[in-house]
């Protein structure tokens, strides 16, 4: 039993190195930003959200994929993306891989075990809001991780000033 026991600490904390060291990281999707007015469709496991996941009927994750879009602060794109950008940085779990004038690539990181989820913002001109898309790289389930996520970067969003 004792030796049970030491051979489980020993891979927890095997487990727990090879995290910090970026075991659990994944790497990026080369397919991520906007083409032809549409970020990457949502995933076809239960790790991923989009606010475009309308775009893509017969999804077999449709229902769950589903988010809103954000909306814009006052209307103004200019200051929505900076509004956005702001709430993003203040985020310590976040990082800002890539921004644009109407674009952002936002990499989110677990604390333990260091697990990467891509995050996209993109101001959609057509419908005057910022799209966005939240999705795992590694795994079939985020268990609600992603959507949580989503929501509170909208409330910080929303509590900057979106009238």
């Amino acid at each position: 039993m004792k030796t049970i026991l030491y051979v489980l600490l020993g891979l927890l904390v095997l487990i727990l190195i090879g995290a910090r060291f970026g075991l659990f990281a994944g790497s990026p999707p080369n397919d991520l930003g906007v083409t032809d007015g549409r970020l990457k469709p949502p995933s076809a496991t239960r790790n991923s959200v989009s606010s475009q996941a309308a775009l893509y009927p017969g999804h077999p994750q449709l229902d769950y994929a589903r988010i809103a879009p954000l909306e814009l602060v006052n209307g103004d794109a200019s200051a929505s993306l900076q509004t956005l950008q702001a709430t993003l940085a203040a985020m310590p779990e976040l990082t800002i891989i890539e921004q644009r004038p109407d674009y952002l690539r936002v990499e989110a990181s677990t604390r333990w075990l260091r697990f990467v989820d891509d995050l996209e913002f993109w101001l959609n001109p057509q419908a005057g809001v910022i799209e966005v898309r939240s999705a795992s790289r590694l795994g079939r389930e985020d268990f609600g991780i992603n959507r949580e996520r989503m929501e509170r970067i909208r409330a910080a969003y929303q509590g900057q000033g979106v009238k």
